[in-house]
């Protein structure tokens, strides 16, 4: 590899600053962490002081772009919802945690006839097709509007993922004839559009969404996110998709999730440092811990650094911490880690120490929840006021058995801009 390479040099400090941290470690004097009885869990929580918000910028945000989807389609401003959604694209405008926004806007603009599909599929009947219809017949009036074929090509995408997830448990035969043509009818609506590829990251992030949900097509895949990646730079979520699009064996596997790993850190280092390596297999080893056994964990770290080093929003910083926290903690896996993989959890869970001392200022208790009950799936909507106290709960029992010995003398701990503080007990 060459000396100039970002992965040479990235890769040796991170080794190095691994070593260093690992030899610390093992050289403290304080005993790892030990079992506690969950009702000293619970009372030394009380004693965690750490801001929280059950509504958090980031939420506030995203609910806005997709409830101003709904609403322009409910109202059927289609114009209206065309140019917000290309001003989106052209201006590369994201959340404040960076979720795209023409997406989100896509996302609302199709939820009510995504949802009846999936609740008919729940109920064990077929989805009626009265709301994909009406989609088809809008897409009729403005046949050369790419934001709206991008709305009608991802409502006829998730229904067939609806299908292939929800009836192919009971009947997978007709759940994947029905998932493969509603695939086959996204592709010919995004056909035409192929030459604002270059332009609109949402229509490349659509099409890889439609490739990762057709086995002949997902050997494409890492050519059309290497193009997504050049386009947006910025979008951690795409990488994010990359990695969990990539694990299935017809898209790549394991292998290639390394190899995609690496090129993301290639196309996104001006942006994200080593961050790109970490994104993109952050999904992926909540949904599949074999990929530990390919991770370098050195390299990983120093992406997570890079991380909020560059992106200093505690929407960022949540989301790192309780990947840490839940996804590596120790036990709780479906099947035996190797050595090599124990380790890697093992050092990627020893993160937290640095994230909750050095940068995390207050709490967003729904990425604790997300992380505990859907790891590794894009963020959902769920009911509001049991997930952010499950969270909350969740959070502050890590937080207090990782710090048993600091506090267990009756002091508290408690979280700000200028880092994690100890307060002696009065």
């Amino acid at each position: 590899m060459p000396k100039n390479s970002p992965f040479s040099s990235s890769r040796d400090r991170g080794l190095s600053r691994l070593r260093r941290f690992l030899r610390g470690r093992a050289a403290r004097q304080d005993p790892a962490p030990r079992r506690l009885p969950k009702e000293d869990i619970d009372t030394l929580a009380k004693r965690v002081i750490l801001p929280f918000l059950p509504v958090s910028d980031e939420e506030m945000a995203r609910a806005t772009h997709q409830d101003r989807g709904q609403k322009f389609a409910r109202q059927e401003m289609w114009a209206e919802l065309s140019a917000t959604i290309r001003y989106a694209d052209s201006t590369r405008l994201a959340t404040p945690g960076g979720e795209t926004a023409s997406l989100l806007l896509a996302s609302g603009a199709r939820s009510d006839v995504v949802l009846a599909a999936e609740d008919a599929l729940h109920d064990g009947a077929a989805p009626q097709t009265d709301g994909l219809s009406a989609l088809e017949e809008v897409l009729e009036e403005m046949p050369d509007d790419y934001a709206t074929a991008l709305i009608v090509a991802l409502a006829h995408v998730d229904t067939g993922w609806a299908w292939r997830n929800i009836a192919g448990r009971d009947d997978p035969e007709r759940a994947a004839a029905r998932c493969a043509a509603h695939i086959a009818r996204a592709d010919a609506i995004l056909a035409p559009h192929a030459r604002r590829d270059s332009d609109a990251p949402s229509l490349l992030a659509a099409r890889c969404a439609l490739h990762a949900a057709c086995t002949r097509r997902a050997r494409r895949l890492p050519e059309q996110y290497e193009a997504l990646l050049r386009l947006d730079p910025d979008g951690h979520r795409h990488m994010r998709a990359l990695g969990r699009h990539i694990l299935p064996s017809y898209a790549g596997g394991l292998r290639q999730l390394e190899v995609e790993a690496r090129k993301a850190t290639l196309l996104t280092h001006r942006q994200w440092g080593a961050g790109g390596y970490a994104w993109v297999y952050f999904d992926a080893l909540a949904l599949n811990k074999r990929a530990l056994d390919l991770l370098d964990p050195a390299f990983f770290i120093e992406g997570l650094q890079d991380i909020v080093a560059r992106k200093q929003d505690q929407h960022i910083v949540n989301l790192l911490t309780a990947f840490c926290a839940i996804t590596m903690a120790p036990g709780g896996h479906d099947e035996v880690l190797t050595p090599q993989a124990e380790a890697a959890r093992a050092a990627l869970h020893d993160c937290l120490d640095w994230l909750l001392q050095d940068h995390l200022q207050e709490l967003h208790p729904l990425i604790w929840s997300q992380m505990l009950l859907a790891p590794g799936h894009a963020p959902l909507l769920p009911s509001r006021r049991a997930l952010v106290a499950k969270g909350r709960q969740t959070a502050l029992r890590i937080i207090a058995a990782r710090f048993a010995g600091q506090i267990a003398d009756g002091s508290s701990i408690a979280f700000s801009q200028q880092g994690m503080y100890r307060l002696p007990t009065l």
